[in-house]
């Protein structure tokens, strides 16, 4: 997502955008580089947040607003964009986090881009027939052996639009 962000500016020029499971913050700060008006990074890992800090340090950027509740199953915030990457790894999870979106999709029109590197439980999971696919992007080789022979990861779109198209 970092890297679709970096290359694509405008899907966050000027828009408020949510991190969801932001783990090291790297598609929160992409966002900020790429002139969002609003960034909330979230992770339930209070150690995540000390990796965004430390991340936004090393890009000398002032620290985005970071929160470690838990807002699966949330009030649907006022998000222009919601950015989530590899989090259909438990399946439990993946029906919270599809439910939710889907509440935020109809409440607020949010957009909402998923990245994913294939992961088995995201393959088979019923969000799959409600997306489309954005950009596909090859893993280096040194991530391919620490990711169980994963070989790429995919950008999908859960609210189809052209705008994306038209950047």
């Amino acid at each position: 997502l970092f890297r679709y962000i970096l290359d694509n500016p405008c899907v966050v020029k000027g828009r408020s955008v949510l991190d969801l499971g932001s783990g090291c913050g790297a598609t929160a700060i992409a966002a900020v580089m790429s002139g969002a008006s609003q960034v909330l990074a979230n992770d339930i890992d209070p150690i995540a947040g000390m990796a965004m800090i430390l991340n936004c340090e090393l890009n000398h950027l002032n620290p985005f607003p970071i929160t470690i509740k838990n807002m699966i199953n949330s009030e649907a915030g006022n998000w222009d964009l919601i950015v989530l990457g590899d989090m259909f790894y438990d399946e439990q999870l993946a029906d919270g986090l599809y439910h939710w979106l889907r509440k935020c999709i109809r409440i607020q029109q949010t957009e909402v881009l998923i990245g994913d590197p294939g992961r088995h439980q995201f393959l088979t999971h019923s969000i799959r027939s409600q997306l489309h696919k954005v950009i596909e992007y090859s893993l280096p080789e040194y991530t391919r052996q620490e990711n169980n022979g994963l070989t790429s990861s995919i950008v999908w779109s859960y609210q189809p639009s052209n705008s994306l198209e038209n950047c």
